[in-house]
């Protein structure tokens, strides 16, 4: 294709632009606009880093991840001495764990806004110095509130590490490689929760709650050096804005721009697209609506066992607080297996992707429909003296690998049914998932004292029976209420 050639006395495009022509009207005069974009090979473009360079990036980018799922969940076990020492109840030191879930809630709404302005780096940097910045409050508060506006914040700027890791992976990892980064990114979403209390409960038998914090903030602290060192830019539309600013300023010809320029929106644009679509889906369409309220289900029984889990093993079976920590271990194992699973999802996908398109991404969901209600069964009914400790630690393990399979199924299953609307699914998903991870340990405590253990876990067994046929349904009438959507992709298999 033709590009006009640059004034008088320059030299013709760099290397590692591409261009194609346009025409525009500025100061009433027709330009052509030269589109600068990277050359196939360019090592300047993610996509075409090196192989170690990219796992680098993603490991960090994990690494955070981890960090954010374990400091969820660690904070439950500096209850006892957090309450002796700031002479608070347990359901307000338990409102931190909600505030946590909040911040995780709301601020990924507009981060993505500000990640298509300023880059995924900028955040990352932010976002982790914010992270350690307020586990330093935690660790030198004086009453219980602070602890809790600190959580909050603390899961606001962690809602990072979640949000945006999936999006550095699609960023420097083509498709057909992309399976295995985005499946260790999930193991560590869902591993980290249950990493965190097996070294937190010791910290606390010794320590004190105090030190809970402390080694969240060194380990966040470790993560502020790596981002700043090794997570490099990675969206390319930001790339290519400031390559043709840099052109426009050293050749001082105006047609130098990126296409992202011209497709970019204003930020209030931005910010408002991004806050009300997540939302939108969620509430119009059926396929998110379902699927979100499925894994919120399950994100909220996994928070309320931050709560649920210590009583069990320290009332029943006499455990002290560095021992129940240990029965997390469960949910770490849970994760592993899930990880294991999708491998086999995985064969069956390519398998039964030209009959059955993106449905082809259910059929592990829908074992895991079942295996979700037989482990809360497990961990309700098996939580009796007479039986061995390691029974509950089971139902915890079954919960967890179905929890980490559904988890998968989701942001697989969505993004290959929304496409371009990918993002704004499964922030759609992510609001309800963590709306209920804040809403259930609210209510945790009590409803356990009003129940007791056996019914109250029960009880959730019981929704979640009632939630099997959810994937089932997916699988047959899919391509039904994609057909019918105004969001959803046509999908040709």
């Amino acid at each position: 294709m033709q590009v006009a050639a640059p004034p008088s006395g320059q030299s013709t495009q760099p290397t590692s632009e591409t261009s194609s022509r346009l025409t525009y009207a500025e100061k009433g005069e027709v330009l052509d606009v030269i589109y600068v974009d990277f050359q196939l090979g360019d090592m300047q473009n993610p996509a075409s880093w090196t192989p170690q360079r990219k796992w680098m990036v993603t490991v960090v980018a994990c690494y955070f991840t981890t960090l954010t799922g374990a400091t969820a969940s660690a904070y439950a076990m500096g209850f006892p001495s957090m309450m002796r020492e700031l002479g608070c109840s347990q359901e307000q030191a338990a409102l931190g764990i909600s505030m946590f879930c909040l911040g995780f809630a709301l601020v990924p709404l507009l981060t993505s806004a500000f990640s298509e302005e300023f880059g995924r780096r900028p955040l990352y940097v932010v976002c982790t110095i914010g992270f350690t910045a307020m586990y330093i409050v935690q660790a030198k508060a004086t009453n219980i509130q602070t602890v809790i506006a600190a959580r909050f914040l603390s899961g606001a700027f962690g809602s990072t590490g979640s949000t945006m890791v999936g999006g550095t992976v699609a960023d420097i990892w083509e498709p057909a490689r992309r399976g295995l980064p985005m499946s260790i990114y999930s193991l560590c979403a869902i591993a980290g929760t249950g990493i965190g209390p097996v070294v937190a409960g010791w910290v606390e038998l010794s320590l004190g709650w105090r030190w809970i914090e402390w080694f969240h903030a060194i380990a966040a602290g470790v993560c502020v050096v790596l981002t700043y060192t090794i997570c490099k830019e990675t969206r390319t539309g930001i790339m290519l804005t400031r390559k043709a600013k840099k052109l426009r300023a050293e050749t001082g010809d105006p047609r130098y721009r990126a296409k992202a320029e011209d497709e970019r929106g204003s930020m209030r644009r931005l910010l408002w697209v991004s806050s009300t679509r997540p939302i939108i889906l969620l509430l119009t369409e059926p396929t998110v609506m379902s699927f979100s309220l499925w894994i919120g289900f399950a994100w909220g029984i996994l928070y309320s066992m931050f709560e649920s889990v210590l009583p069990i093993f320290k009332n029943l079976y006499g455990f002290n607080q560095g021992q129940a920590g240990l029965t997390f271990i469960g949910m770490t194992v849970g994760a592993i297996l899930g990880f294991a699973t999708n491998f086999y999802q995985e064969s069956l996908y390519r398998k039964h992707f030209p009959s059955r398109g993106p449905e082809a991404r259910l059929y592990a969901a829908c074992a895991a429909a079942i295996m979700f209600p037989t482990g809360m069964f497990i961990y309700a009914w098996c939580s009796q003296v007479e039986i061995h400790w390691i029974v509950p630690i089971i139902g915890i393990t079954l919960f967890m690998w179905a929890t980490f399979i559904m988890y998968l199924a989701v942001f697989t299953y969505l993004a290959d049914c929304y496409g371009t609307y990918a993002s704004s699914a499964l922030a759609g998903q992510s609001l309800m998932r963590n709306l209920m991870g804040t809403a259930f340990p609210l209510f945790t405590g009590p409803m356990y004292a009003q129940l007791g253990y056996h019914w109250a876990s029960g009880l959730f067994g019981f929704i979640a029976v009632a939630m099997i046929p959810i994937p089932y349904v997916l699988m047959f009438f899919g391509p039904k209420l994609r057909a019918r959507s105004r969001f959803a992709r046509t999908v040709v298999h």
